[in-house]
């Protein structure tokens, strides 16, 4: 497959992502704002954070190492599919092994919540672990699904694995609010549950089909999708294998820091259970854009990054012509992110108070609410810079150098740790958002200057794409201003016409910011129109 194929099948795969990362967040805003007014913030706290992050590290520790390995340049290349299909069969072994030791620490090492505010919270813990477990079975299909572009396979597992956890939720919450945790423990057993169907029922469908064997599929047979040696070669890769360990080590310390303040409040209560609920609810608000754009497009492009260039490969040792796609694809990436993130950290300030008052009333307005959404507007920029950066740089190192970084990480995860817990103590919960816009700075400069490296020996400077034009600057100061004084004078007490007024102060601002992008980011608006929006891209068979 060319490098512009591969370019244009991993735009698809980012537009087909943002918009289900839409889906998602449109989905969890809904639901969130509708079971705020049948639950307690306590419960909330207990499901969104400590749940939650017991979910998230077992899953994000059984598979990001597998999935990062399999999915670089070389698998499925250098690497017989059958080899790498027997390697990702290990993620589900693992994955007990962790469930086992963090159901462990759940119920036994941390503070137990009041069973009459949060019921079974026990039963949850051991559901949430088995149903991180249930989804692991699907990583197989998951890793060849990516691997092979199938697009619209993910689109249509998760919406409907999404809508059934929604569906759940929203009945027992109505009918059956006495069962506390038990709620949630089924929705997300019913979303893992139909996440594994979906993709077991394509690939089952598909092995064997007219259109496999059109697309030259190597797997022939569902027997194929299970672990088993094959004659004349070992059981796995063992390249492959040191490789994951690499991305093991490294995932295990990018957790700490992705999740670091969820960490924070469950191992140092910091906060109590209903504070974490409102902090959590905040962090999801202000992170919906970072999540349904910038992830799957960091997801996406990575994809894109590994299999054009040659991992640790010096970049006049290869292909010029590979090498100045993924140049000219990073440099719009990151005009990109950086104008989405401008917009957000500009228009975020203005509107923080709005948005929560509308969201969750004074619940959520009052207190550190609307400082906690203007504090992550901010943060937005520095995770759109850090999402595109990352993903060339783990497409390109070298696994030296991946080990390198191992130890950046440490240090950058040791930092935050302490950051987080100092400054939560002299600001509240807004010194989790500064701990994370630090650490975030931090890495976003050790990934800028091994790009500067990477390129110094060519004619690419794809970093230019940190520099907007004057006249959008101009533009987004002038709307930082404007927006502001309209706060100060129509919002948010004085009624619902003086905040009409307010959003339409906001709308012609951001109408304004918009021309500037048309007039002066004619490059950009190429990128985006190309290879971004479904509208303009070709079909292929």
């Amino acid at each position: 497959m060319s490098s512009q194929d591969i370019l244009k099948n991993a735009s698809t795969l980012a537009s087909y992502n943002v918009l289900l990362q839409v889906m998602f967040r449109v989905l969890t805003f809904l639901l969130n704002a509708f079971t705020l007014r049948f639950v307690s913030k306590e419960l909330i706290g207990v499901v969104n954070v400590r749940l939650t992050l017991l979910y998230s590290t077992l899953v994000f520790l059984s598979r990001e190492a597998f999935r990062r390995a399999c999915l670089s340049g070389e698998s499925g290349t250098n690497h017989s599919w059958r080899q790498v299909i027997n390697l990702l069969w290990l993620t589900v072994p693992l994955g007990v092994l962790w469930a086992t030791l963090l159901v462990a620490v759940w119920l036994w090492l941390l503070e137990i919540p009041d069973s009459q505010t949060v019921p079974y919270y026990g039963p949850a813990v051991v559901f949430f672990a088995l149903s991180g477990v249930q989804e692991l079975l699907a990583e197989p299909l998951w890793v060849l699904a990516q691997a092979h572009m199938f697009v619209h396979l993910k689109v249509v597992a998760e919406s409907l694995a999404m809508i059934a956890k929604c569906s759940v939720t929203v009945v027992l919450v109505v009918f059956a609010r006495e069962w506390g945790l038990y709620i949630f423990s089924a929705a997300h057993l019913v979303y893992t549950g139909f996440l594994v169907l979906c993709y077991a029922v394509y690939f089952i469908r598909f092995l064997g089909s007219k259109e496999a064997a059109r697309k030259r599929f190597p797997l022939h047979c569902v027997g194929d999708l299970l672990p088993h040696r094959a004659v004349g070669e070992p059981l796995v890769d063992w390249t492959l294998a040191h490789l994951t360990w690499s991305f093991f080590k490294q995932s295990f310390l990018k957790q700490i820091l992705t999740e670091g303040e969820r960490y924070v409040m469950t191992f140092l209560n910091v906060l109590s259970f209903g504070d974490q609920g409102v902090y959590d609810i905040v962090n999801n608000l202000g992170s919906m854009v970072a999540r349904f754009i910038f992830l799957p497009i960091e997801e996406s492009f990575y994809i894109f990054f590994a299999k054009v260039l040659e991992r640790g490969c010096d970049i006049r040792r290869q292909r010029q012509e590979e090498v100045a796609i993924a140049a000219e694809v990073l440099e719009c990436l990151l005009k990109l992110v950086l104008v989405i993130g401008l917009i957000i950290t500009v228009f975020g300030y203005a509107y923080s108070h709005l948005a929560l008052d509308i969201y969750g009333g004074s619940l959520l307005s009052s207190g550190a609410g609307p400082s906690l959404l203007r504090w992550y507007s901010c943060y937005v920029l520095l995770l759109a810079v850090n999402g595109v950066t990352e993903c060339f740089v783990f497409a390109a190192m070298s696994q030296k150098e991946v080990d390198k970084y191992n130890l950046v990480m440490l240090a950058l995860s040791v930092s935050f740790l302490f950051l987080s817990y100092m400054l939560t103590w002299w600001a509240g919960s807004v010194g989790f958002i500064l701990a994370n816009c630090l650490n975030m700075g931090l890495r976003i400069l050790h990934s800028l200057l091994y790009i500067q490296h990477y390129f110094q020996f060519s004619q690419w400077r794809p970093l230019r794409g940190l520099l907007p034009s004057p006249l959008l600057l101009l533009t987004l100061t002038v709307s930082a201003v404007v927006t502001a004084i309209s706060e100060v004078i129509l919002c948010c007490d004085s009624g619902w016409w003086p905040r009409l007024a307010h959003i339409g102060v906001g709308a012609l601002c951001l109408l304004g910011v918009l021309v500037a992008v048309l007039l002066t980011e004619t490059q950009l608006i190429q990128f985006v129109k190309t290879q971004l929006l479904p509208q303009y891209r070709r079909k292929h068979a």
